[in-house]
């Protein structure tokens, strides 16, 4: 049952084969049978997860279910949760109880869904490993020596092993891509402002944005009919037209134009994953699909680009984080200085201080026109470039790591080496576009994923590609023999 599909629980709970009750306790047992090996969650909301199941049976029993009714999540634990700790995986927040729910949360929870527990993830959703976590690492269910990618690497080996059937995720730089591609799921970035920020705690403002991790694509599209919406509360919320996600799924694709970015296809990407791309792109061009070359030459300005802009916003978001107001706080301060710098330097991870000190020296008054302006300045160009392809493309298909999942301490050590896991993913983040990771094959049992990055507002049509291959490959189905 733990490789079932929304479509398949969703069926079970409406015949009355299953009620939520025993989905849910079923959930909850074998989180604790796994959990202890993988560190997928942080908090396992047991009590309350069994009062919400009760509440979705009744809504069954009565004819108000809605299709997602009754279904087992797990959320990132970046999104506030009310009466549940919201951590960020981090010290500064360990006793952090939330007084009120996430947009997102309030949304799944209308709609009946039952919440196991907050997962694991990077500190402060900075980091490429899930190596940074104040709870300690996460493990990849394909190989418990290897990272599951970050920062959402909770979600993402939670659904791979089947402790839960959907999670949500954020992404700042690919932190739903990355992680979704080295656990074989499908993870969707949407367009920026699709989704409400609202009670997501805030790593890079102008460049988070939630979404789901799922099993396949139509589970990622039931979701995301849930989540995406305009809301009052965040200033960043796009408000326009939602779309039924699911209704185009299954239309044909014949006549899509896919564009191929030579920079994504460098001497930084592993041959082996070269291949397997190039053949999953053969898929669609035996469906229809017509292939092009395109470049995007300001590819290359991507890493420095966002490593400028996204510390920058973090400094300032982190700068509530004092030991007065919100946070860890030291004992015995001497003084008010004292008080910050102890609070500060206990409650922050290694990776989160070396992003606040270099985001506060780009803002500097004597470098801020030299690091954070130039930045934005390239960030345009990065956009200008996906615009001009978008007039001859319908889509982006490109790797979606230059690797498959690395192993632990590989990259630690060295933090250029581990931005550079981000290096094909980045460029949608910071143009605002949304992008999607799909299963594309394995190399030595470790999956390899394959992502495709559409227009503004796109998601629709990017999850009916992403659906057309899986209705013809197998790749998305295939789960750790630990799990299955």
């Amino acid at each position: 049952m733990n490789n079932y599909t929304l479509s398949e629980l969703s069926k079970s709970l409406h015949n009355g084969n299953l009620s939520s009750v025993e989905l849910t306790q079923y959930y909850l047992d074998l989180i604790k049978i796994h959990n202890g090996r993988l560190n997928a969650f942080i908090t396992v909301n047991e009590e309350n997860a069994m009062i919400q199941a009760q509440v979705a049976d009744q809504r069954l029993q009565q004819g108000t279910a809605g299709i997602l009714t009754g279904i087992p999540i797990a959320h990132k634990d970046i999104f506030c949760t009310k009466g549940v700790r919201t951590s960020c995986a981090s010290k500064m927040l360990d006793k952090f109880i939330a007084p009120y729910d996430a947009t997102i949360v309030e949304k799944i929870n209308a709609a009946g869904m039952v919440t196991l527990g907050k997962t694991n993830m990077d500190e402060f959703a900075m980091g490429s490993s899930n190596e940074t976590s104040f709870y300690g690492k996460v493990r990849n269910p394909w190989n418990t020596s290897h990272v599951p990618g970050g920062s959402s690497g909770g979600s993402a080996a939670a659904v791979a092993a089947g402790l839960t059937p959907i999670a949500t995720g954020t992404d700042t730089g690919g932190s739903i891509r990355q992680p979704a591609s080295l656990c074989n799921l499908t993870g969707l970035k949407p367009t920026y402002g699709r989704i409400s920020r609202y009670g997501m705690i805030a790593f890079a403002s102008s460049l988070d944005q939630a979404g789901p991790m799922a099993k396949n694509a139509r589970d990622a599209a039931m979701l995301l009919n849930t989540m995406a919406g305009f809301d009052r509360r965040d200033s960043t919320s796009v408000n326009c037209n939602v779309p039924d996600y699911t209704a185009n799924l299954d239309e044909s694709i014949e006549g899509l134009t896919i564009g191929l970015p030579k920079e994504y296809f460098d001497d930084a990407l592993d041959n082996d994953i070269a291949t397997t791309i190039e053949n999953a792109i053969k898929i669609y061009e035996s469906i229809g699909a017509i292939i092009k070359e395109v470049a995007l030459p300001n590819t290359k300005l991507a890493i420095p680009t966002y490593y400028i802009i996204a510390p920058a916003e973090c400094s300032s978001n982190l700068s509530r984080m004092d030991g007065v107001r919100f946070g860890h706080r030291c004992e015995d301060p001497k003084d008010l200085t004292d008080l910050y710098e102890r609070s500060r330097g206990e409650g922050f991870g290694e990776e989160v201080k070396r992003r606040i000190m270099i985001g506060t020296y780009a803002l500097s008054a004597g470098y801020y026109d030299t690091y954070y302006l130039k930045a934005q300045q390239c960030r345009h160009l990065i956009s200008n470039d996906f615009q001009q392809v978008f007039n001859d493309v319908n889509v982006i298909m490109c790797p979606t790591t230059p690797t498959t999942a690395f192993k632990f301490g590989e990259k630690m050590n060295d933090p250029v080496s581990m931005y550079l896991a981000d290096i094909y993913t980045i460029s949608a983040n910071l143009a605002g576009l949304p992008s999607i990771s799909i299963p594309a094959n394995f190399l030595n049992n470790l999956p390899i994923g394959m992502q495709i990055i559409g227009n503004y507002f796109d998601e629709s049509y990017l999850l009916n590609i992403a659906n057309r291959y899986q209705q013809i490959t197998a790749w998305h189905q295939k789960i750790p023999n630990t799990y299955g």
